[in-house]
């Protein structure tokens, strides 16, 4: 028997008055399965057995976004070393320069734990509000429910604090998460009732609630006084042009050591999270694929209309890819199992649709030059209908063919 499983069923009848120590106990049971397979498992038809249940399943998502994690506190000090390298600055400002003189370390761009540590110092605040400000959403609707905590919010954390600016106050940290948790998953009946990814509903409504905090082009380095826009905004400017006149590479923006939102800027690190997230059956292939297709296919279109006005109608696929935050989206948020289709027909429409929209929303709305974030959500509120038709579909097949 699990230890703490254990001990509560000893001490269950000296504290339960009127059945309140039930109420807790999910939460209790919570920690203890973190690493235990739970002792309730179908073992006989008709039900599916399997050695990998939801908790399995999220924290490999969790493994899955790590190369994204670290490379975002890296790239995070690696720009703060070269803004302060150009400005004649020996550390940041604020109470993470403070630490960082207390702690006699020298920040230069070739030091690869100087600048891991001084991303970790800007990054770590934002999870642990992140964890905190959601975590009290999570138990607070699961005592009221009496439902229990599963590790689904684990995977919605860091997915949320790795699309934020690096520079996002932390107040504003805390409620884009509750935003996310509580009017985008909560409200709807929680974990698996969801239409919506809750990391991008919070995500979203930062940026319109605060877009000066979320967008333009002092948010991307934590150096007070730096500015540079991203290179998918001076691509909306001045095309792929203006980015390789910054000096900018597309090896560059695929290796990721560019000016962006935390966990976006590396398509290399993303990719190898999805092929993790593929190999383990975690992300559909489909979905994937989809997204792709559908951005390679729209990029064409646009490039073979043109635009004398607009140059990012001739930017090509392989720029698509590694600018902005969409291989970040496609590969960790598109896949969510819970707001994507879930037929195999209806995975690869929901894929094309994404990947369809998120080109028209970068070349069309030059306003909004980053699409992905606003195309998953907008699929999102479709898939159930494509999940309908698809199966409506197949029913009228069958009759036809069964007739």
């Amino acid at each position: 028997m699990r230890p703490l499983r254990k001990l509560l069923d000893r001490f269950e009848p000296h504290f339960d008055q009127g059945g309140r120590f039930e109420k807790y106990r999910a939460l209790y049971e919570m920690v203890d399965t973190l690493f235990y397979s739970p002792p309730d498992v179908a073992r006989h038809a008709p039900h599916v057995r399997d050695s990998t249940d939801l908790k399995r399943v999220m924290w490999l998502v969790v493994v899955a976004v790590v190369p994204c994690t670290l490379f975002a506190m890296w790239n995070t000090g690696h720009q703060a070393a070269l803004s302060m390298q150009q400005l004649g600055l020996d550390q940041p400002l604020g109470w993470q320069g403070r630490l960082i003189g207390a702690l006699e370390v020298s920040v230069e761009p070739v030091s690869v734990g100087a600048n891991i540590l001084v991303g970790a110092l800007y990054f770590v605040p934002i999870y642990a509000v992140t964890i905190l400000a959601g975590g009290f959403w999570e138990v607070l609707f699961a005592g009221i429910r009496n439902h229990e905590i599963n590790e689904g919010f684990f995977v919605t954390s860091i997915l949320y604090a790795l699309i934020l600016p690096a520079t996002t106050p932390l107040w504003q940290v805390a409620l884009g998460i509750s935003f996310g948790v509580v009017i985008a998953k909560e409200a709807f009946g929680g974990t698996g009732k969801n239409f919506m990814n809750p990391a991008l509903a919070g995500r979203a409504f930062l940026y319109f609630a605060y877009p000066v905090e979320m967008s333009g082009d002092a948010v991307w380095t934590p150096v007070d006084g730096v500015t540079g826009a991203t290179p998918l905004a001076v691509a909306a400017e001045s095309g792929v042009t203006g980015v390789v006149d910054q000096g900018i590479t597309w090896m560059d923006a695929f290796l990721g050591p560019i000016q962006g939102s935390l966990g976006e800027t590396s398509a290399l690190a993303c990719l190898l999270g999805g092929a993790f997230l593929i190999y383990s059956g975690i992300a559909s292939w489909r979905i994937i694929a989809g997204v792709f297709a559908g951005m390679v296919a729209t990029a064409f279109l646009f490039n073979a209309i043109g635009s004398n006005t607009n140059p990012m109608f001739a930017m090509p696929w392989h720029w698509h890819l590694v600018l902005g935050g969409f291989a970040f989206g496609m590969v960790f948020m598109a896949t969510d199992p819970v707001t994507a289709c879930v037929t195999n027909a209806g995975r690869w429409v929901f894929g094309l649709l994404v990947g369809f929209l998120t080109v028209v929303i970068r070349v069309v709305n030059i306003a909004l030059p980053e699409g992905i974030m606003l195309a998953i959500l907008f699929a999102n509120i479709f898939a159930p209908t494509i999940d309908h038709l698809v199966v409506r579909n197949n029913v009228r097949r069958r009759i036809r063919r069964n007739a």
